[in-house]
């Protein structure tokens, strides 16, 4: 069993949005490696906050710019490969985005495809157990997003 000593730890974005009908998406990207549905995440950085970390992953893997809360959402665990058949248990805490708008053209555009999908749906799609409940809990109230909503500075 893994303790915390040996496990990284790496910050997500969970960039979503309200369609025309008023339904709540979230912006999923493709990973590098085997195409997988995934959030935009990374590792922590130096000299930034976790949340400011976590808004810099999203504008570098799915173009997303918009606001990032300073609370977390929520978090997840999964295990990160590394060269030589070799993974490193991550925990990754999510921050969520309200996404104002996408660049047509963001640094890993080449490598990543990114598509707006219902919460239900990206449930689906991901592979990790915790991230699937996390966000079934926020398909079934939505509640904590439209906080979010409320609380983010006037433009």
């Amino acid at each position: 069993m893994s303790t915390k000593r040996d496990m990284a730890v790496q910050i997500a974005a969970l960039p979503v949005r309200w369609d025309k009908k008023g339904k709540l998406r979230v912006l999923m990207v493709t990973s590098r490696d085997r195409g997988r549905w995934v959030m935009p995440k990374g590792w922590t950085m130096d000299g930034k906050k976790p949340w400011q970390a976590a808004k810099i992953e999203a504008l570098e893997e799915a173009g997303a710019v918009g606001f990032v809360s300073d609370q977390a959402i929520g978090i997840y665990h999964y295990h990160k490969r590394l060269a030589k058949n070799r993974s490193v248990l991550c925990r990754v805490t999510v921050y969520p985005m309200i996404v104002d708008r996408l660049k047509r053209r963001w640094k890993e555009r080449k490598e990543r495809k990114r598509h707006w999908f219902s919460l239900g749906k990206a449930a689906k799609l991901v592979d990790e157990p915790e991230l699937t409940h996390l966000l079934r809990d926020l398909a079934k109230n939505p509640k904590k997003l439209i906080e979010l909503e409320e609380l983010r500075p006037a433009a």
